[in-house]
């Protein structure tokens, strides 16, 4: 795999090396479809994992689960072996840990609405600068008065509450508007169909899965399966966006280490910055400029250069340029953005070699002593040792059965959080409404008394002369809430409590 302290990459007119020292300084891996992202992606994985690096990268197109598996003998990989020098390539598996938002490829990867906190959840849900406003003041709430934020219904029971309290909040916290409430919770409906759901809840992830090394001191490679994600990109976006916020929240400093905790692959980067607001990018960048520093490297991996914000693409010191084509004005100006960042060689017009790679080929630069780029060079990249493409079924099972966290995430856990506690507090309140209504009835006493009461400036169930709650449309949010709750338990009341709420919303 070359030298000790580097990973090989291919042949120039040199053998091409990314210093591990300097590789906590992360890169960016471009290039039109079909020119071998990632194949490079692959085999810088591998040369990490051979060093005891351990490796994230989420799996697009499925072809990295052949990471887990040797190669198969093939004349061209052999060839292209040969021809750069590279003596001592040969087939082999390397350490793999499936994962699958969807619990259905690999180990259930799960996190609660409280870690994620409301900036990336705002994102997630696609939420305007009002909206986002209100769903902070509901965590700050539920954090007040001990309302545990585990999963989607949770949340869902907050913001019942605090649309039923809205008029009384409103001098401690804020405005709260019943508008921006069910705009919320149409987008969780939303969240909810596409999947997302399945990402909250516990056990969560501990970081530290995704940082072990193998027996024989290789380290794992986390790949997260994620071609059914990407049929909803902004969950794909902002999962591995808040994943990237979890390893600069959770990990301690350690400087510039010899070689980095963990590398991290971030595939069809421009998902991430796609109308993305200023202040979030601003977020992204503190996140990789700083990140850095607790020995973690970002590698994002997209079509075009103009993909990445100039404020994120200059932290990119380790490039690898696969081939673009200059089809359009927008392409031409992508190439001439690549050959503009990169160290220039006197004897290669970069913008034009850029436009004629061919695939397995790349111009590549990496940080050398004291941090400084390479001059850039025309590479032949060595062939992978793992498999090129995609495992079968049987094959992702075995591995999946001897992985190093079976059992721990597999089986979700569904303890009391907000969702139980604002149920329990609306049955209790029920039992108290239908003992004070009996006694009402036997003396022929009058009173307000509803059970929503229970819940903090809330007001009284309307009541029909029988005593009997009323039907009509201006039931409260909180009505909505203590009614489905009433009426059934267990994890379909979810469901049926937020399309009521929904619906009384909209009414308003």
């Amino acid at each position: 795999m070359g030298p000790e302290g580097a990973v090989f990459i291919g042949t120039s007119v040199k053998p091409e090396y990314l210093t591990l020292k300097l590789a906590n300084r992360h890169g960016l891996i471009t290039g039109a479809t079909g020119t071998g992202k990632t194949v490079s992606l692959q085999i810088l994985a591998e040369g990490f994992s051979a060093a005891g690096v351990p490796v994230f990268a989420a799996d697009v197109k499925g072809d990295l689960s052949g990471l887990a598996v040797a190669g198969e003998s093939r004349d061209v990989l052999e060839a292209r072996a040969r021809t750069i020098g590279f003596d001592d390539y040969r087939y082999e598996a390397f350490p793999v840990i499936f994962w699958d938002l969807f619990g259905e490829e690999g180990h259930p990867v799960r996190t609660t609405v409280t870690e994620m906190g409301p900036l990336i959840l705002a994102r997630l849900l696609g939420l305007n600068e009002t909206q986002e406003g209100v769903l902070t003041i509901a965590f700050r709430i539920a954090d007040d008065e001990g309302l545990t934020l585990l999963d989607l219904k949770d949340l869902r029971a907050v913001l019942v509450h605090i649309a039923d309290r809205a008029r009384g909040i409103t001098a401690e916290y804020g405005n709260v508007s019943r508008a921006s409430v069910g705009a919320i919770q149409r987008r969780l409906l939303t969240l909810e169909d596409e999947g997302g759901d399945r990402f909250f809840g516990e056990p969560a992830l501990d970081i530290a899965d995704f940082m072990r090394t193998a027996a024989d001191g290789r380290g794992y490679v986390s790949i997260l399966a994620a071609d059914r994600l990407m049929s909803s990109p902004g969950v794909y976006a902002t999962f591995l966006l808040w994943l990237l916020s979890e390893l600069f929240e959770e990990l301690p400093e350690v400087g510039d280490p010899d070689r980095p905790r963990l590398v991290f692959f971030f595939d069809e980067a421009h998902l991430l910055f796609d109308e993305a607001p200023r202040a979030l990018v601003d977020k992204i960048e503190q996140v990789v400029r700083l990140v850095r520093s607790k020995g973690v490297g970002v590698y994002f991996v997209t079509q075009n250069p103009l993909d990445v914000p100039d404020t994120v693409l200059g932290q990119l010191g380790n490039r690898v340029q696969h081939a673009l084509r200059a089809f359009t004005p927008r392409d031409a100006r992508a190439v001439r953005t690549a050959a503009e960042t990169f160290r220039q060689n006197p004897g290669l017009d970069t913008a034009t070699v850029i436009t004629e790679l061919g695939v397995g080929e790349a111009l590549v630069s990496m940080l050398e002593d004291r941090g400084v780029p390479s001059i850039v060079q025309r590479t032949l990249i060595r062939p992978p040792s793992s498999r090129l493409g995609p495992i079968d079924r049987a094959e992702r099972r075995e591995v999946i059965a001897a992985s190093p966290v079976r059992g721990l995430y597999d089986d979700g856990i569904d303890r009391e959080s907000a969702y139980e506690l604002l149920k329990k507090r609306a049955e209790r309140r029920a039992g108290e409404e239908v003992r004070g209504g009996t006694e009402m009835h036997e003396t022929g006493a009058g009173g307000s008394g509803g059970w929503l009461d229970d819940l903090p400036g809330g007001p009284s169930v309307p009541r029909s002369p029988t005593g009997r709650p009323s039907q009509r449309r201006t039931d409260t949010a909180g009505a909505a809430l203590v009614k489905s709750v009433a009426r059934s338990v267990g994890a379909q009341l979810g469901r049926a409590l937020v399309r009521g709420l929904l619906g009384s919303l909209s009414r308003r």
